[in-house]
C-alpha cells in the first residue's frame, strides 16, 4: 500500500501542517519510508478534514438498480468526500432481515470506495405493522445499529415504544421519518401561501412536529436513543431544543437542500423540487441554519435519493419525491452557512465527527495520529458550476444544477487509499472486502 505525505494542508481550518499516511493509518511523518515509496502531495491552500459520514443515503440496491447501485452510490460518495455512508432500508426486498443487510454490506465492501453501513428497517416491509428482525440484523455480519422506516413514519406509538425498548438492549438507535400519515394524505408540497396559490394539497408543518413531540417523550420514557431524520420546520427545531434541554437522548439531521431551498421554487412545477419532507418557507430555512450553527441539529444527512428519468421527469403530481446530493453536499453546506460564523471545524463536526459518534462508525471522524486514514482535501476557492451530468451517481435529479459554488473536494483517502485524486475517481481500495483489517 502506498505511503503519502500531505504537505502544508490547512488542517481543520486551524493552520498549515503535514499529514502522513502509511498502512492505512495516519502516522508521524518521521515514520514514512521516503523515496519512491512515499508520494508527496503539495496541499498549500487546501483544507484537510476527516472523511465525511452520511447517516442518510438511498443506494436502491437490491431491486432498483436502474436508479442506483451500491457501486455507483459508493463512487458518488467518494467524489463528494464521504468515507462512510448509511444506506436506508427501502430497497426491494426491504432490508428487514439479516440476509438483506448482509448483502448490502458485502456489496459495499466489494465496491471499495467508501464504507457502506446498512440501515435496517424498523418494521417488516416498512408497513408499520410488526417489528422487523432487529436483533438478527444487529447480530449479523453487518452489525446494524441504526434502524429506520425512512420514507414511512412509524406512526403507531406502541410499536415505536417497543422499537425504542428493543434497540436499547444493544445501544441501537431508531431514526424516525417524522410524518403523521393522516395529516399528509395526498399532500404535494408545503402547506402555506404558495400551496394555496397553486392549488396543490398542502403538507402541514404540524405533521412533522407532532410526531417529533410524541417520539421525544417516548424516548425519554424508555431511556433510549432517537434520531430525527431530515428536520424541515422551525417548530421541529423548537421541540428538539426543548427535548435536549430535558436530557432526552435525541439527535437530529438536516439536509443541504432544506438549508437552501424554499417552497417558492415549486411555482415552476419542476419536479426536481419535489421532496419528502417538502421544501418549506424562508423562515424555516433560517431556523434550520441557526439550529445547525448552535448544535440543536447535530448532523448533515444528504437524503441522497436517485430516481430514473421515468419516475422523476413527469407532471408534478405523478413525479417521485427525492433529490440526489452526495457530490454537492459539502459545497452547498458551505454556501448555506456562510453568514453564520461556521468554520471548517464546524463543517467537520456536523459532517464527520458527530455522525461518526452517533452511529458508532469507528475509523471515521478523526485526523489524530493512529487513526484510520479516512480523510479529504478541499479546495475552498474552486469556483465552479454544478453539472449533474458529470457526477458519478446514476441520478440526475439534483436541484442545484447550474448553481455556482466556491468549494470542491479534490482528494478522498479511504483507509489510506486515494480513491479521489485531484477531483478524479481512481481505483477502489485494493484490499477489497478486507480493507477494514488494514
Amino acid at each position: 500500500m502506498s505511503e503519502y505525505l500531505i504537505r502544508g494542508a490547512n488542517i481543520l481550518g486551524q493552520g498549515p501542517g503535514d499529514i502522513a499516511i502509511s498502512a492505512g493509518r495516519i502516522v508521524d511523518p518521521e515514520l514514512l519510508g521516503g523515496g519512491d515509496r512515499t508520494e508527496t502531495i503539495d496541499s498549500d491552500g487546501l483544507i484537510a478534514l476527516p472523511g465525511l459520514v452520511d447517516m442518510h443515503t438511498h443506494l436502491r440496491e437490491p431491486g432498483k438498480e436502474d436508479a442506483e447501485t451500491v457501486l455507483t452510490g459508493s463512487r458518488s460518495a467518494a467524489a463528494g468526500g464521504f468515507t462512510c455512508i448509511h444506506a436506508m432500508a427501502n430497497t426491494a426486498p426491504v432490508a428487514d432481515t439479516a440476509g438483506v443487510v448482509e448483502q448490502v454490506h458485502r456489496l459495499g465492501r466489494e465496491a471499495g470506495y467508501t464504507e457502506v453501513v446498512p440501515v435496517g428497517a424498523v418494521t417488516i416491509g416498512l408497513a408499520g405493522g410488526q417489528l422487523a428482525e432487529l436483533g438478527a440484523m444487529a447480530r449479523s455480519a453487518a452489525r446494524v445499529r441504526v434502524f429506520s422506516d425512512d420514507g414511512h413514519c412509524v406512526s403507531d406509538p406502541l410499536l415505536m415504544r417497543r422499537a425504542l425498548e428493543y434497540v436499547k438492549t444493544f445501544d441501537g438507535i431508531i431514526a424516525q421519518h417524522a410524518q403523521e400519515p393522516r395529516l399528509t394524505e395526498g399532500a404535494q408540497m408545503n402547506e402555506g401561501v404558495v400551496s394555496a396559490e397553486l392549488g396543490l394539497p398542502g403538507w402541514p408543518a404540524v405533521a412533522e412536529e407532532s410526531i417529533i413531540a410524541r417520539d421525544v417523550l417516548l424516548a425519554e420514557h424508555v431511556g433510549s436513543r432517537l434520531h430525527i431524520c431530515h428536520v424541515s420546520t422551525a417548530g421541529s427545531v423548537d421541540i428538539i431544543r426543548w427535548a435536549k434541554a430535558r436530557g432526552v437522548q435525541v439527535t437530529a439531521e438536516v439536509t443541504p437542500h432544506h438549508l437552501m431551498l424554499t417552497d417558492d421554487l415549486v411555482r415552476s412545477f419542476d419536479p426536481v423540487y419535489k421532496v419528502n419532507p417538502p421544501l418549506r418557507t424562508d423562515a424555516d430555512v433560517q431556523a434550520l441554519r441557526a439550529a445547525l450553527a448552535d448544535g440543536t441539529i447535530d448532523v448533515i444527512g444528504t437524503d441522497h435519493a436517485p430516481h430514473t428519468a421515468e419516475h422523476k421527469c413527469s407532471e408534478w403530481t405523478a413525479a417521485a419525491m427525492g433529490m440526489v446530493g452526495m457530490e454537492t453536499a459539502l459545497a452547498i453546506v458551505v454556501e448555506a452557512m456562510a453568514d453564520h460564523d461556521f468554520g471548517w471545524g464546524d463543517v467537520a463536526r456536523v459532517m464527520s465527527q458527530a455522525p461518526a459518534r452517533i452511529t458508532g462508525a469507528s475509523g471515521h471522524g478523526s485526523l489524530e495520529i493512529g487513526s484510520s486514514a479516512n480523510l479529504i482535501l478541499v479546495d475552498p476557492d474552486a469556483a465552479h458550476t454544478i453539472t449533474p451530468d458529470d457526477h458519478a451517481t446514476k441520478g440526475r435529479n439534483n436541484p442545484f444544477a447550474g448553481v455556482e459554488v466556491s468549494t470542491r473536494v479534490t482528494d478522498t483517502f479511504f483507509y489510506g487509499h486515494r480513491v479521489l485524486a485531484d477531483g478524479r475517481l481512481t481505483t477502489p481500495h485494493p484490499a477489497g472486502a478486507s480493507w477494514t483489517d488494514q
